[in-house]
């Protein structure tokens, strides 16, 4: 139990600082490496301009940037509760979290009463609950588009300045190995085994984060939680999907869609109290 907590623990603080170096990796390729080598011409058309996609790239980091703040900033514990709570009969004395009553857990790693607690997230270093839910789930999409575009814009970059041809499906599925062979043998350069580790990286990042947020979505529209799910627990869906889309999202979801603002109303700690997780 102790060597498992020491994991988790050590996962907490690794994962935010992996992100970030991520973010800046791909921040640096993209203004000094994909832009200049793929746009080298301000003249050229405008789907092709070095403006466009700068602003595209901008917009996404900002808004996966900005909900990633937004799901620390507006934490999921209960302000009433700073005690360590006793565990109820049923608690299943999962290595992270315990369950409580009421739709509470009390998170081992947060170290806090958690309400509607859906899990904890690593990269975030805090758990996902009923007031960051949606900033999580928005978090999740922009950096799914980032990656996917960042993906697509190094496979340009390698196609330009490299002259490797994707046109094959199966180069992308032999590129790394043989990216690896060629760089011990001095054929290769550095960088170059980089941007393809980057590539990876980018589509690993981009597929986890899409399958997160799909699986986010339709549990917000059941009224479940991933705790509910993990316990086998079946709750009746007393709302339509629409009603519970809508405490998540707010009334004004579509500008939530474009930026990282507060779109629904905080959650009152009696209004959660009384719904059993």
């Amino acid at each position: 139990m102790f060597t498992r907590m020491l994991k988790l623990r050590l996962l907490n603080a690794v994962a935010p600082a992996y992100f970030f170096m991520a973010t800046a990796v791909t921040f640096i390729l993209h203004f000094c490496f994909f832009i200049p080598t793929i746009f080298p011409n301000a003249d050229t058309s405008l789907m092709g301009s070095t403006t466009l996609h700068t602003v595209v790239f901008l917009f996404l980091m900002f808004n996966a940037l900005g909900n990633y703040i937004m799901t620390i900033t507006y934490p999921a514990e209960s302000a009433n509760e700073i005690v360590i709570p006793v565990c109820s009969a049923h608690c299943s004395d999962k290595v992270d979290a315990h369950y409580l009553l009421n739709g509470r857990h009390f998170c081992k790693l947060c170290k806090k009463v958690i309400l509607k607690r859906d899990h904890h997230c690593f990269f975030t270093g805090n758990c996902i609950g009923n007031k960051n839910m949606r900033y999580f789930i928005m978090f999740c999409i922009y950096t799914s588009c980032t990656c996917l575009y960042s993906l697509v814009l190094g496979v340009a970059f390698l196609t330009v300045e490299y002259s490797i041809s994707f046109e094959n499906p199966l180069t992308f599925l032999t590129l790394l190995p043989l990216s690896t062979g060629y760089f011990f043998t001095g054929t290769v350069s550095g960088l170059q085994l980089f941007l393809v580790l980057m590539l990876y990286v980018w589509l690993g990042i981009g597929l986890v984060c899409a399958g997160f947020c799909c699986q986010q979505v339709l549990l917000v529209a059941r009224g479940q939680t991933w705790c509910q799910m993990q316990r086998g627990q079946l709750v009746e869906n007393r709302s339509p999907w629409r009603s519970n889309l809508k405490d998540v999202f707010g009334t004004r979801w579509i500008l939530g869609l474009i930026l990282p603002v507060q779109t629904a109303e905080t959650y009152f700690e009696d209004t959660d109290q009384h719904k059993q997780d």
